[in-house]
């Protein structure tokens, strides 16, 4: 006789689908008066930050934004950023965060590309947006974020309709019901990443996967309740590495930092007790570089997490001297952020402070959330052995993995193999089942924790009208991890000086992603006439 379990349906009471959004619904029921945000002069207590977020979604949808429409937010760490991960989605809409650094020309191409009807922007970024919108196909609607703290303030337009932020708190609904998603499989979010082709591709989260890497985060970093968090992840980063959610989650108190300068870091870690914060190893560089009159040494443990390159032991090491315990995670965006962690283990602490760093440095293991992570023979498509030696591609699996790309079935299609998410991301484990990165297999440099693609810096070189042939490979930096190195080979009898190959790319795509150097010199080739940029690579480790 069989039991009949399947004929048991999910209904209302045992089935809800799983969002982000019900932290903050249980964090202002429970913990009303406790307080959410800090920023500078202001702060808000979750009460409060509910209220806001109510409102500003009663106004989205009084715009007719709702399920599946796209609303762009191109600002700072500032509580405006900080809201809109909980005010769009509870419209109903899809949150783009969008990243600060961009020129005008990728800005542009994510409105078209992501569709965007609502546009919220930083006064001090307006330049850049006004620029976008003069090649645009689409119009968003316009608001504009007045911070009295902005470090520029742009005259404002004249011949474009906008309205402020406020507008949408002061003219908003505080009664307004938002509802949970009617399928846990919703569009979250939607974050760009450099591609190999230059083109930024639109990585699509679900709620699902930001609800469980918010509690996977919690398990897998040892968060306690009511942590005092210091916002140093940019939030446009993977929705801010998921932390938003996080430390809704656990009632935290979050404080806002508008732009990332060693010595406001210093002087806000102290003021507000700072318990936790996460950052790209240059953050961590910076900290560790900054002037000592600055610096401040702390009475109790601060824990950081740390991803992009691999970071230098050095630094890891470094970081004690301020009482920092240091947890390095390795992630993409693809994964919601961080989905593999450096999970100490109690020998660890019986080795040399410079093994400890040595260890730590590692990717790891995988996050609580995460069903699965091998690395694979590209050949065979069995696991490498654990030897620390074989090489293979990182390949994921579990919730957290995205939707896909957007409008780029092709490009999903190949990432997505036999059950698993290949990353394009080389690796070996090692005996203690700890995977360790050795190379990219795309090319893809990781400078100061933003993703470089060596093609688009190829692709503005190759514009240069002395520039035959061009090549780039990450070139490890003592502060931003890796940079850009450009190796060229010039036209017969054509000239051009490497500051003027720099100042080109500076001119015509975003400053940050410009050759930091540039050797000229016949390329190597295989038999076929491919670039050999492995050869590349090993010259660039000699520089």
């Amino acid at each position: 006789m069989t039991i009949e379990y399947d004929q048991l349906e999910p209904n209302a009471a045992n089935f809800v689908p799983l969002t982000p959004l019900s932290f903050l619904q249980r964090t202002a029921d429970i913990y009303p008066q406790r307080e959410a945000l800090i920023y500078n002069q202001r702060r808000y207590t979750w009460a409060q930050t509910r209220n806001r977020c109510t409102r500003i979604a009663s106004s989205l949808a009084a715009r007719g934004i709702g399920k599946n429409d796209t609303v762009s937010v191109f600002a700072f760490n500032t509580p405006e950023m900080f809201e809109s991960h909980f005010s769009i989605p509870m419209a109903g809409a899809v949150l783009n965060t969008i990243n600060t650094r961009l020129d005008a020309a990728t800005v542009a191409y994510i409105i078209d590309h992501g569709e965007s009807r609502v546009f919220i922007c930083d006064r001090q970024l307006w330049p850049v947006l006004e620029e976008a919108l003069q090649s645009c196909e689409l119009q968003p609607e316009i608001i504009i974020i007045d911070d009295a703290d902005a470090a520029e303030k742009p005259e404002l337009p004249t011949n474009v309709a906008f309205s402020f932020y406020e507008d949408l708190v002061d003219r908003g609904d505080d009664t307004f019901e938002w509802l949970p998603p009617e399928d846990e499989w919703q569009a979250l979010t939607l974050n760009y990443t450099s591609g190999t082709t230059g083109l930024p591709k639109g990585v699509v989260y679900h709620h699902r996967g930001s609800y469980l890497m918010t509690m996977g985060t919690v398990i897998s970093w040892a968060l306690p309740p009511h942590p005092r968090y210091l916002y140093t992840v940019p939030m446009f980063h993977c929705n801010g590495w998921g932390h938003a959610w996080t430390m809704t989650a656990l009632a935290a108190t979050v404080v806002c930092i508008r732009a990332f300068i060693p010595k406001l870091f210093f002087e806000l870690a102290d003021e507000h007790q700072i318990t936790h914060f996460g950052g790209a190893p240059i953050i961590l560089n910076m900290l560790a570089n900054a002037p000592a009159e600055e610096q401040k040494v702390f009475d109790n443990t601060i824990y950081a997490m740390t991803a992009g390159a691999p970071p230098p032991a050095k630094v890891l090491e470094s970081m004690a001297q301020f009482n920092f315990e240091v947890m390095h995670v390795y992630g993409l965006t693809e994964t919601y952020g961080h989905i593999l962690h450096s999970a100490p283990q109690d020998d660890w602490y019986q080795q040399s402070i410079e093994r400890q760093a040595e260890l730590k440095a590692r990717q790891g293991v995988r996050f609580s959330m995460t069903e699965a992570v091998d690395v694979i023979d590209p050949e065979s498509g069995e696991s490498v052995p654990w030897d620390a030696e074989t090489m293979g591609e990182i390949a994921i699996r579990g919730n957290t993995v995205m939707k896909g790309y957007l409008k780029d079935s092709g490009a999903t299609a190949d990432v997505f193999k036999d059950g698993w998410f290949l990353s394009g991301d080389i690796a070996v484990i090692h005996p203690d089942g700890y995977i360790q990165v050795k190379d990219r297999a795309k090319d893809v440099i990781i400078s100061g924790g933003e993703n470089i693609s060596s093609v688009e810096v190829e692709g503005v070189l190759y514009k240069h009208p002395s520039v035959g042939e061009a090549a780039v490979v990450a070139l490890a930096d003592e502060k931003w991890g890796e940079v850009p190195c450009a190796f060229v080979e010039l036209k017969t009898d054509a000239e051009a000086s490497e500051q003027e190959l720099i100042e080109f790319c500076a001119d015509n795509m975003a400053r940050f992603k410009r050759p930091k150097k540039v050797v000229f010199g016949e390329l190597p080739k295989t038999a076929t006439g491919k670039i050999q940029k492995n050869v590349l690579r090993d010259r660039a480790k000699q520089l």
